[in-house]
């Protein structure tokens, strides 16, 4: 089973890759670039979470498995 929207992705990743020579100094920096940009656009940039989370939400786990 094949999913298009990952193959999809895989394409343009590897066309961004072979543009730039595969070189990662390159990829980084265009990839950088292109966030930057984004940002000065008014694009919203969102960092990605702590990992692995700090506590779990105990809280949640037990609403999930109460009794009723």
């Amino acid at each position: 089973m094949t999913d298009s929207i990952i193959e999809e992705v895989r394409a343009i990743r590897e066309q961004h890759a072979a543009s730039l020579d595969y070189d990662l100094d390159k990829i980084y920096a265009d990839l950088k670039a292109r966030q930057e940009k984004h940002a000065a656009e008014g694009w919203v940039v969102v960092s990605p979470p702590d990992y692995p989370p700090s506590e779990p939400n105990l809280a949640l786990q037990r609403v999930r498995f109460a009794q009723r």
